[in-house]
């Protein structure tokens, strides 16, 4: 299993390559693609800033890696929100 610490890596390298993506200065006009991505990106940050400190690693690192997905289009996938 990974360390959190790794994960947290992991998770941190998705969302830059998320950002890059969105600031690269071409036009992004899919918001079929748009709107699922930046709900899954609100939901893991929505975790993370739990005012009581708890939050799922699970859970964050799955929606980052959703929205990466559905982002680059790497494969089919099925994103429940």
């Amino acid at each position: 299993m990974q360390s959190e610490k790794l994960r947290l890596r992991n998770i941190q390298h998705l969302a830059h390559e998320i950002t890059d993506e969105m600031n690269r200065g071409g036009e992004l006009t899919h918001l079929e693609t748009l709107i699922p991505v930046i709900d899954n990106l609100s939901r893991a940050i929505g975790d993370l800033t739990d005012s009581y400190g708890q939050y799922s690693l699970d859970y964050v690192e799955e929606k980052v890696k959703n929205a990466h997905t559905l982002l680059f289009n790497k494969e089919k996938i099925n994103v429940y929100l």
